[in-house]
């Protein structure tokens, strides 16, 4: 297991008493991320035993209450915590005055350094991995999230063994990337690598449905997506520049997604109706996760 995805927040709008506002706990190997932060962010983390000091980057979806207002809370306790480490706050256009206004509450004017940065294209990118945004159609300016694994390479043991190469010398030669000589043959390591693809999870919180989002969760292993209401509720959807289960589901096939979880429901759904969600998301797309608070996802 390289990471986990932890629902800390599926509600959208106002929290009910089963669901608190979005917030998504991410691990990768080393690092840990959120996607948005609403209310209450810091105390469901403390529930899940997440620590709260060990984030290191936010990425906002977009600036309404539900998903941004757990943030002053974070920075000022990591901040009386003694946080050093500089924390890096991605999101749309206003991202960086929002943070500003933050400082000026009291106990908020954090000692450590906060980066707030405006979110276009690659905003991360490591060796391992990259983040990236794309636009989405909200209400308000908002944006999606790409977290790519780097293709992952390594020789084909089996090729190897086919031809007889027995782990020894030659075999650590080409594992290294080093040309060798074998029965009279000379063997590039090129020849016996294979190249896996990187794990892929996207974040798309409120939107219309669009091409840009089917292009930027193209492939993904998880796709997380608001699913505000149900498919008889368009004409409300369409109105507060949102998404029904259904039109997830069609985003889902159209990208040819592996797993598709949805999120942010309305709280006119109780815990107990939230399957009727799943059931419209499957009119179009078969592999569909309707999570709940503290549920999570390993990979």
């Amino acid at each position: 297991m390289k990471g986990e995805v932890v629902f800390l927040g599926t509600s959208a709008a106002v929290p009910t008493k089963d669901r608190n506002h979005t917030v998504i706990f991410f691990r990768y190997e080393r690092d840990r991320f959120l996607f948005d932060c609403g209310e209450g962010a810091q105390r469901q983390m403390q529930k899940a035993k997440k620590s709260i000091m060990k984030i290191s980057h936010i990425f906002l979806s977009h600036l309404h209450g539900d998903h941004v207002l757990g943030l002053p809370g974070i920075i000022q306790t990591i901040d009386f915590m003694g946080r050093e480490e500089p924390l890096f706050i991605h999101g749309p256009k206003g991202t960086k005055e929002f943070v500003d206004l933050i400082y000026s509450i009291p106990g908020c004017d954090a000692k450590f350094d906060i980066v707030a940065k405006e979110a276009k294209g690659v905003i991360l990118n490591t060796d391992e991995y990259y983040v990236e945004s794309f636009p989405l159609e909200h209400s308000v300016p908002c944006v999606g999230y790409v977290f790519q694994e780097k293709p992952r390479k390594h020789i084909d043991d089996e090729k190897l063994k086919a031809m007889g190469i027995k782990p020894g010398p030659e075999y650590k030669s080409l594992k290294d990337g080093k040309s060798v000589k074998f029965k009279g043959k000379v063997l590039k390591p090129e020849d016996f690598i294979v190249e896996e693809k990187g794990f892929k999870f996207v974040y798309v919180a409120d939107t219309r449905p669009t091409q840009t989002v089917i292009e930027n969760a193209s492939g993904a292993d998880i796709l997380v997506h608001e699913a505000t209401f149900t498919h008889d509720a368009l004409d409300m959807a369409k109105q507060a520049m949102h998404s029904t289960a259904r039109e997830a589901g069609e985003v889902a096939r159209e990208a040819n997604a592996k797993q598709l979880v949805l999120i942010h429901y309305s709280p006119r759904y109780k815990d107990d109706e939230l399957d009727k969600l799943r059931v419209d998301a499957q009119k179009n797309f078969d592999n569909v996760l309707v999570v709940r608070d503290f549920d999570s996802i390993e990979f």
